[in-house]
C-alpha cells in the first residue's frame, strides 16, 4: 500500500531483511545526518529526474567537501550546480560536465577535483559496487587518456596539474585490450521516485524509468541492494518518475515537483 507524497521515509541501506523505517516531511530533515566528506551518489540524466529538495536539503546544512557522483554537474541554478556555487562539492565524478560556467570556473582555477569517467563506465563501475565486485574490464577508454593516465583532475593556481588520472592496467582477451575499472560505492544515494511503501519498494513513471535517468543503470525492476553498496543510505525524494527496494531508504515527498499522469519528466 502506498502512502502520501508528503511522507519521508528513511533507513539504513542493507542487503539484510533488517529495517528501521523513518518517516520525515521535511528534506533538510532527511540529510542533516550527512557529514563532512561523504560521497554521494545523485540521480538523474541532465536535468531530468534529479533530486533537486534533496540538494536544497543539503544547501541549508551546509555540509563540505563533498564527492559527487552524477551522470552531470548540473547547471549555474539548477541541481548540482547549486551545491558547486555554494562550494561545498570538493571533487566531481561524471561523464558530462557542460553547460556549467561556474563548474569550468573552479575546475580550471583549482578549486575543484573532477573525475571524468565514460558514460557506460560510470553506470558499471556504481552497479559493481553494489554488487560486490570490488573492479572489472571494460574495452571503453582503452588507447586514450583514461588507460595511459595523466589526465588532470585538479589543477594547481598555476595552472599545472596538481593531480592526474593513474594508468589503467590492460589485459587481452580474445584478441581485444581491456583496462580495468574500479568500483565505486557510496555513503548515501540521493534518488527522485514516484511513490513508495513502507515496505521499501519505489515506483517511476516515464522519462526516468530509463536506467540512465539515474546513473543507476540496469536496476529498473530489480533489488537496489545490487546497485548500492551495502552500507549505502538511500534518500528517496517522492514526485513521479518500477523497482522493488530491498534496502532501507529516506523517502521525501515534494510537493514542488509532482507531475500528473499526462506529464513527463
Amino acid at each position: 500500500m502506498g502512502f502520501s507524497d508528503t511522507e519521508v521515509c528513511g533507513c539504513y541501506f542493507s542487503t539484510s531483511c533488517h529495517r528501521n523505517t523513518k518517516f520525515y516531511t521535511d528534506p533538510v530533515e532527511a540529510v542533516k545526518d550527512i557529514p563532512n566528506g561523504a560521497t554521494i551518489l545523485v540521480g538523474g540524466f541532465g536535468l531530468c529526474g534529479i533530486p533537486e529538495n534533496l540538494i536544497g536539503g543539503l544547501l541549508k546544512t551546509g555540509v563540505k567537501g563533498i564527492t559527487a557522483v552524477s551522470n552531470n554537474a548540473g547547471v549555474d541554478n539548477f541541481g548540482l550546480g547549486l551545491l558547486l556555487q555554494t562550494k561545498q562539492i570538493k571533487r566531481m565524478v561524471s561523464s558530462y560536465v557542460g553547460e556549467n560556467a561556474e563548474f569550468e570556473r573552479q575546475y580550471l582555477s583549482g578549486e575543484l577535483e573532477v573525475e571524468l569517467t565514460p558514460q557506460g563506465t560510470l553506470a558499471e563501475r556504481i552497479r559493481a559496487g553494489g554488487a560486490g565486485i570490488p573492479a572489472f574490464y571494460t574495452s571503453t577508454g582503452y588507447g586514450t587518456l583514461v588507460q595511459e593516465g595523466g589526465a588532470p583532475i585538479k589543477y594547481n593556481t598555476d595552472g599545472t596539474i596538481a593531480i592526474a588520472s593513474q594508468p589503467r592496467e590492460v589485459r587481452e582477451f580474445d584478441g581485444r585490450h581491456f583496462i580495468l575499472e574500479k568500483s565505486i560505492t557510496g555513503d548515501f544515494a540521493l534518488v527522485k521516485a514516484w511513490k513508495a511503501d513502507r515496505a521499501g519498494n519505489i515506483i517511476f513513471s516515464y522519462l526516468v524509468t530509463s536506467p540512465d535517468c539515474h546513473d543507476f543503470s540496469n536496476i529498473m525492476e530489480s533489488d537496489l541492494s545490487a546497485s548500492f553498496g551495502s552500507g549505502t543510505i538511500l534518500l528517496v525524494v517522492l514526485a513521479q518518475c518500477t523497482l522493488t527496494l530491498q534496502a532501507n531508504m529516506w523517502l521525501v515527498g515534494d510537493e514542488n515537483r509532482l507531475l500528473t499522469k499526462k506529464q513527463k519528466c
